[in-house]
């Protein structure tokens, strides 16, 4: 069957409500006004370029640049770097400085976001480079005490996540920073905030980190542009080549349009900012505490409470399957991800999970629900009146059944 013929199947539900917002997100109204002038009227040049269509595009960089340095606090716009995605910012990070450093010592958690997984295996593989990989405990946090283990004066690069992008837990990212200092003044320390990015307030100062990565569809923006903070001193290599242009990391005429996209949603994520926090942190509990009033046999994975980032709702539903449970989902109008959100099409049990001690079965049978400022209680009211069905129906004619 063809995807098209899968589509005309599947049909249009009643409603609509989409959870999936780890995997993407919709980009509203304001978003997509904002970005279409500069693809035929204004700023359509090239930013590197002395005349007025490329000031324009320049005045569009800066400017994005100052707005989002001043929402993290960072010294200066020059400390933003713009790349393709949260992905190549990741990799930039790691492999700008390997470049510079190939015989080190890394030290990375074992539930970081693939982007950071699988640079530091290469770096083992290709360039020799040791790194080690802190352990988690039942709710994803990294015990000091096993950290400073790990940690010591060889250490030149730390990776750790501030929030982990499947299970919601808020690492104390300064305590770490400050053990890693303590151990090793010169190590440098990065931190992937794309799912902490628009849900709570950051500060690089008051973090520590000396390299942080943010992403644009992760609030709402438009696909296709991600930030690296990297703070003044700090020296990295460029891991791509061409080209001089405005951004000295990574060469290419930068995509104005998407540029412009991002600036308007960091400035509508930022808007009434605490509002909003407290406002998706009561749709979160609503819908958590929905299922487990609703639905037997059900996990939280991750922390409660104010441990957990404001949007995350990651939960196991037993003697279901997870794949089996998005398509039930799915025909309900209700769109979700099943197990690892970037590896759901392998049908692998998510690392994350299992790193926090989940069995197999616990681990495939998760799913991911992401709330956000633009959902509306009739939603959540929606959901946690189909979700107990599906299940319902799901264990039914499953043949794993309860004990």
């Amino acid at each position: 069957m063809s995807i098209r013929e899968l589509l005309k199947v599947h049909g249009k539900p009643k409603k609509e409500v989409y959870f999936d917002l780890e995997n993407n997100g919709f980009v509203p109204d304001e978003v997509v006004e904002a970005m279409l002038p500069y693809f035929n009227t204004i700023g359509y040049g090239n930013p590197a370029i002395t005349h007025k269509p490329g000031w324009e595009a320049y005045e569009v960089i800066y400017s994005t640049k100052n707005l989002i340095a001043s929402t993290i606090g960072a010294s200066s716009p020059d400390e933003i770097i713009f790349t393709n995605s949260g992905t190549e910012a990741n990799n930039l990070a790691i492999m700008g400085f390997a470049l510079s450093h190939k015989k080190d010592k890394f030290l990375t958690s074992i539930i970081e976001h693939g982007s950071v997984l699988f640079v530091m295996n290469y770096l083992e593989k290709a360039m020799g480079i040791n790194v080690k990989y802190v352990p988690v405990d039942e709710e994803g946090f990294i015990d000091p005490e096993v950290f400073g283990a790990y940690m010591d004066k060889d250490v030149k690069f730390v990776s750790i996540q501030l929030v982990n992008h499947e299970i919601g837990t808020i690492q104390n990212i300064r305590e770490l920073v400050d053990i890693a200092k303590d151990k090793n003044p010169d190590v440098v320390f990065h931190t992937d905030a794309v799912d902490a990015y628009g849900r709570m307030r950051i500060d690089v100062k008051k973090l520590g980190v000396d390299m942080l990565t943010l992403s644009s569809h992760k609030i709402h923006g438009p696909r296709g542009i991600g930030v690296l903070y990297v703070r003044e001193g700090i020296n990295i290599v460029p891991i791509i080549r061409g080209q001089i242009s405005s951004e000295k990391y990574w060469p290419s005429v930068e995509n104005i349009p998407i540029i412009a996209g991002f600036k308007k949603a960091v400035e509508l994520a930022f808007n009434s900012f605490d509002s909003n926090v407290s406002y998706v942190r009561s749709l979160r509990d609503k819908l958590m505490n929905g299922i487990f009033e609703n639905v037997d046999y059900t996990i939280l994975n991750g922390p409660k409470g104010d441990r957990r980032v404001i949007d995350n709702v990651n939960i196991s539903f037993l003697y279901a399957e997870g794949e089996a449970i998005t398509v039930e989902l799915s025909l309900r109008g209700i769109y979700a991800s099943s197990g690892s959100a970037c590896a759901s099409r392998y049908l692998q049990p998510s690392h994350v999970l299992m790193a926090i001690g989940r069995k197999h079965e616990e681990a495939h049978g998760s799913i991911l629900f992401k709330v956000c400022r633009y959902h509306k209680i009739e939603d959540i009211d929606y959901a946690l009146e189909q979700i107990p069905k599906a299940i319902k129906r799901l264990r039914k004619i499953s043949s794993w059944k309860p004990h």
